[in-house]
Parts: C-alpha cells; structure tokens; sequence
C-alpha cells in the first residue's frame, strides 16, 4: 500500500481548516444574531425548561410549565434589588464578570469556608437562555462568551428583564411573575422587600425550598438579604 503523499497530507489539513474556520464564523454570527433578535423578543423556552420537562415525563408525571412574561416595569423595585443584593452587589458596574467577587471567593475558598460562586446575574442569564446545566470547560467557555454578547447588545436593563423572567423559581415554575402568583397570590409589581427577599434566598435550589415556607437558614438569609438590599445601588431603572 503506498505511503500518502505529503502534498496530500497537506492538502487534507488545509481543508480541515478552512471547515473549521466556517464553522466558527457561522458559530460567532449566529450567536449575534439570536442575541440580537432575543433583544427585541422575548426568549420562548430555555434548555433547563425542556430539560425538566423531559425529567417530569421520564418520572411518569404531567409536565408543569408555569411562566408568565411581564416586562421589567411591572416587576417591583424590591425584586430588582433582592437579586441584586442576593446574586450580584456589583450588578450595575461590572461588565458581565466580577473579579472582585471571584476574588473574594478565591480567598474564602483557600481559608476552608464553604460559599456560593462568583457567578454574575449577567452569567447567570447568558448561561440559562443560551447553555445547557453542566459543569465543564467547555461550557464555561461558552458562557463567558454570550456574557460578553448580552452585555454588549442588551444592556444592564434588558439583562435584568430576562433574567427575573425566565430563572427557574419553583418545579415548573419560571419566572416571577409566576412565582409571585403561586407563593403570595399577587402579581411581582406588588412584591414587599420581605417577599421579594423570600423569593431571592430560595434561588440557589429553588426545587428543595419554598419562600412562602422558609426553613430557619432560608429564614436568616431572607434577613441578610434585606439587610443587603439597603447597601447595593438601586437601578435607576
């Protein structure tokens, strides 16, 4: 059998290439496409939303869905400032990453102490609208990516909007506007900084905790949340 050729070796790595190269700029300008369109409508589902429905019918259950979109105006200010004050202090001044706050992770980290990632709200929403729940390089990669874009094409308002919209807040819940309805019988426009705070201190498992029935640790973190929601800056929006 003969031996392949160099020049046919070369030839092959250079069609490798320019694949690879249309692949990652058909990559780059769809991503800025779907950022911009999702600027302007409002995303319909995220993969964490199928993902659950596909568990609830795996587990021989109905699937729930429950998600009511309402734009960030008729969202109360205690809201804005609970998840602010919970997820993200630097919300309104950094540019998608906290390295202040990864900082500070870093250093508890090294001492021992047990916390919560630095993850931006920013972060939070690129990675739920776009990614899929997975711990790995890759997808971190991906995430930090499509931060950059919604912070360049949405804008702090918009980011906030999307995120309160479509996080998930309950099992079949997403949203808070169904949240709200579903924990305190209001809509999120008449959401106290108690509710408001309850409703932030569950997000990190929000399957496992409910805010209208908060466990003592839920409890002392919906106080520190409130406490907290006086030092963050307010959104002038």
């Amino acid at each position: 059998m003969a031996d392949i050729q160099p020049e046919t070796k070369l030839s092959t790595f250079k069609k490798v290439l320019r694949l690879l190269k249309w692949a990652i700029l058909i990559f780059v300008a769809s991503s800025i496409l779907i950022t911009l369109i999702f600027r302007f409508i409002n995303p319909p589902i995220t993969p964490l939303m199928m993902i659950r429905v596909v568990e609830q019918i795996a587990d021989g259950e109905k699937p729930t869905l429950k998600k009511d979109w309402v734009s960030i105006d008729e969202i109360s200010t205690n809201m804005k400032l609970a998840v602010i004050a919970s997820e993200d202090n630097n919300f309104e001044s950094h540019f998608g990453v906290d390295f202040k706050a990864i900082q500070k992770a870093n250093k508890l980290n090294q001492k021992g102490k047990k916390i919560r990632g630095a993850s931006t709200i920013t972060q939070q929403t690129a990675k739920n609208i776009f990614l899929w729940p997975a711990r790995t390089w890759v997808r971190k990669g991906l995430e930090l990516y499509f931060t950059g874009l919604v912070e360049v094409f949405w804008g702090k308002k918009r980011i906030m909007e999307v995120y309160l919209n479509m996080i998930e807040m309950g099992d079949g819940i997403y949203g808070v506007e169904a949240a709200s309805q579903e924990y305190f019988h209001k809509s999120a426009s008449k959401l106290s900084r108690s509710e408001a705070a309850a409703i932030a201190a569950v997000l990190p498992n929000p399957r496992r905790w409910r805010p209208d029935r908060p466990t003592p640790y839920i409890q002392k973190k919906k106080g520190w949340i409130q406490w907290n929601m006086n030092n963050v800056v307010k959104p002038e929006w």
